[in-house]
């Protein structure tokens, strides 16, 4: 479900998923195919790990990706599930064939 609450989106982003939502900062964004792929992919991988193992699992690489890389926005778009959703988001069929766990593929850091 994608609600347009933007008291609940951090500074400096237009989303944020938290499974079973997707709140965004602005209403337009509803329409735009490709970012709702992006958020459709984190509820996916949300749902693999059971939830509370994706936030558990994304806040420790965030904080590993932090020290690696120095940088806020450069470690966030290192996260693995990050670069799986950038990676896919322009493939609005890719969800269809996705295979468990895609993400692991996306562990290797590699700067984007």
């Amino acid at each position: 479900m994608i609600l347009v609450l933007q008291f609940l989106v951090p500074r400096g982003y237009s989303a944020i998923t938290l499974f079973p939502f997707v709140f965004i900062k602005e209403k337009h964004l509803k329409n735009n195919l490709i970012f709702i792929n992006h958020e459709r992919i984190h509820l996916k991988q949300q749902m693999e790990l059971f939830v509370v193992f994706f936030y558990l699992f994304y806040g420790l690489e965030f904080i590993i990706r932090l020290f690696q890389y120095k940088y806020w926005h450069l470690a966030y778009k290192n996260i693995s599930f990050e670069r799986e959703a950038y990676a896919r988001e322009n493939d609005l069929h890719y969800l269809e064939h996705r295979s468990f766990w895609s993400f692991l593929k996306y562990l290797r850091s590699h700067d984007i």
